[in-house]
């Protein structure tokens, strides 16, 4: 008969966060610069570590201690406008500091960001920003346990893993609905591709609006899991108007999509916005030179892209921002595309 191996397993800043009931990075924040935390904090944490009999372990510390001028950046793509705009913002950001930027492009999967992730904590980085708010278990587990400031990006949420930077997309889809209902538009679609979470979140903005409009039909929605693109809004608002050809406007998931569809309209001589309006999402630079002009949802990517910087900055030099969660906000930038006040057609300039 076998005798079972018995296994020792020593305490971890893991299990010293679990008894005090706060995250690891705070646990060693508490340890390694007391001063920076809350009494409250330093309480908890400092009875946890007497509970537990936690002892740091100080090879880890002398390696840990280590830490490179890196800060990691982690984007779902890098050919999209949106995220070159980021990263604008954080590059700027960086110049005259101490720190240089690595780049991860997570593809718009959980396993390579996850890859990605795994790379950076091994190299210490001095930071981590990282796209979204929907990371996976695993992908939070390693987060929290980086020991370095972390800004998650592009988006706001009720449980940061360290700090956010960002906008309700939720928001941002109401306020694009409810303009297009102000405008008199009544049969509105949503046309979307390559839905990430943000992109569901502004097509649930829309739903919101629509069911409290009494104009919700499920009809008038349309997306799919490819990415997105000039091209692919072009031919999916063609399948979209050959399934509601009644729709009098549309609400685009991007400006690409946005762009898109505009473009079927004019090859159909359709007249926008006279009698079909488009609104996009993100406001990218072409987006007030189209004819018409596009009406859009604009996100401050270049502030987002900077602000992450200047918060892992500060948190290095025990300044941690607080709050520690920053709302952007976005803007509402109506233009000639749903205006049809301005124009009865390609139109004349948007009145104030």
């Amino acid at each position: 008969m076998s005798k079972k191996l018995h296994t020792y397993k020593a305490v971890t800043l893991k299990d010293v966060a679990a008894a005090a009931d706060v995250s690891v990075i705070t646990v060693s924040r508490t340890l390694r610069t007391p001063e920076v935390v809350s009494e409250k904090v330093r309480e908890r944490v400092a009875e946890a570590v007497r509970a537990l009999g936690y002892a740091p372990n100080q090879a880890a510390r002398a390696l840990a201690s280590a830490t490179t001028s890196t800060i990691g950046v982690i984007i779902p793509s890098v050919s999209n406008q949106v995220f070159a705009d980021v990263l604008r913002g954080v590059y700027e950001a960086v110049e005259g500091t101490p720190y240089q930027v690595q780049l991860g492009n997570s593809r718009y999967t959980a396993r390579m960001e996850e890859m990605l992730l795994k790379v950076f904590a091994a190299q210490r980085p001095a930071g981590l920003i990282v796209a979204g708010i929907d990371q996976s278990e695993a992908a939070r587990a390693i987060l929290s346990s980086l020991g370095c400031p972390v800004v998650q990006i592009m988006d706001i949420g009720p449980d940061p893993i360290d700090m956010m930077v960002g906008f309700d997309h939720r928001e941002g889809g109401r306020a694009a609905a409810r303009h297009l209902i102000g405008k008199g538009y009544r049969r509105i679609g949503f046309i979307g591709a390559r839905m990430d979470p943000r992109a569901q979140r502004r097509l649930d903005g829309y739903i919101e609006v629509m069911q409290e409009a009494g104009l919700y039909d499920e009809a008038l929605i349309h997306t799919s899991p490819q990415p997105s693109s000039v091209t692919r809004g072009s031919e999916m608002f063609a399948d979209f108007l050959s399934l509601v050809p009644d729709a009098d406007a549309v609400f685009c998931n991007n400006d690409d999509m946005a762009l898109g569809a505009l473009f079927e309209c004019q090859k159909r001589r359709i007249r926008v916005p006279a009698q079909l309006g488009i609104m996009g999402y993100n406001d990218l630079e072409y987006s007030s030179a189209s004819v018409p002009s596009l009406s859009t949802v604009r996100s401050p990517r270049y502030e987002m892209g900077r602000r992450a910087i200047e918060m892992i900055a500060a948190a290095n030099r025990g300044e941690r921002p607080d709050p520690a969660v920053i709302d952007v906000g976005y803007e509402l930038k109506v233009r000639q595309s749903t205006d049809r006040k301005s124009s009865e057609g390609s139109g004349g300039p948007v009145q104030a």
